[in-house]
């Protein structure tokens, strides 16, 4: 299982460095020849021959840690994909079915994760039993959360960056594709890297993406592939959670092609999106089982 052991705080700074530059400068990330293959006094001199103030990069770890604590966090997210084709604007009216599904989904976006509320401590307690149905759990905050790949003892810190719909998410790939779910969560196939994707919050970012990349924060979607998965929420109810295992199954695919390890998450992620937003915008998908990636799930 993934372990930062002393190198978690370096790896924030990195990581927040990395995505301040991006954003702040506009530049592409292939513009960077970044030191990721050196030592870590040899990747320190670079960051701070790069920052010109220490403040600069204080102020990047304060923006990192408020919000979501998750390691690759919503700041990757951001910035989106690069153009992958289907990112045209198309006009398109609701079916009533089709706005009040649309409309229903949108707010359980909205909905935060609560520790207190005692549903959502059930489904917390739920998700693990899926997980591990032999191993007892000592209680809502402990050390085993960690083997899931949360980041702590308590999971509820993890949930700020996707809120109770990514612990839905999860509850709903381990029950309607458990092979899929335990293969990911055991990190069965292929060779591994040393610096492996915690599986919880791998999860918890991918729904953040998806809320992302299908512009849920509006009222009506402009892009093809967002109006073609309105016209599957009105075939299918449950076509985001579908869409979200596919999602979670591609993106470790694509872990494994690149040979990814912890440094390139960003970049698989990145690529997945780009992927489902060209399958998402062919012409000849009316079902969410449509979708080439769909097969994945049963591989």
């Amino acid at each position: 299982m993934f372990m930062f052991k002393g190198t978690r705080l370096f790896a924030t700074e990195l990581l927040c460095y990395h995505s301040c530059i991006l954003f702040k400068n506009q530049v592409d990330e292939d513009d960077y020849d970044y030191p990721w293959t050196h030592n870590k006094s040899n990747i320190l001199a670079w960051l701070h021959k790069s920052l010109t103030r220490k403040s600069e990069l204080a102020q990047c770890i304060a923006t990192v840690m408020v919000g979501p604590r998750t390691w690759i966090g919503a700041i990757f997210n951001r910035a989106g994909p690069k153009s992958s084709g289907s990112n045209k604007y198309s006009d398109f009216n609701f079916t009533p079915v089709q706005e009040a599904r649309y409309q229903r989904f949108r707010e359980r976006t909205n909905v935060p994760y609560d520790g207190t509320r005692i549903e959502h401590q059930k489904a917390l307690l739920e998700l693990w039993n899926l997980a591990y149905p032999n191993v007892t759990l000592e209680g809502l905050i402990s050390d085993q959360w960690k083997e899931m790949g949360w980041q702590g003892v308590n999971p509820s810190t993890d949930f700020r960056g996707g809120g109770f719909l990514s612990l839905e998410n999860l509850l709903f790939f381990a029950k309607t594709f458990p092979n899929a779910f335990r293969r990911l969560l055991s990190k069965q196939p292929g060779k591994r890297a040393t610096w492996e994707y915690p599986f919880a919050v791998a999860g918890i970012n991918i729904s953040f993406m998806l809320t992302e990349m299908l512009e849920l924060y509006l009222v009506k979607p402009r892009y093809q592939h967002c109006i073609n998965f309105v016209k599957l929420l009105g075939e299918d109810e449950e076509a985001f959670d579908v869409l979200y295992c596919i999602a979670f199954v591609m993106m470790d695919a694509h872990w494994l092609a690149m040979r990814a390890s912890y440094m390139e998450f960003n970049e698989v992620l990145q690529v997945t999106r780009a992927q489902l937003e060209r399958e998402l915008a062919h012409e000849d998908v009316y079902r969410i089982q449509n979708l080439p990636a769909f097969n994945l799930l049963h591989s």
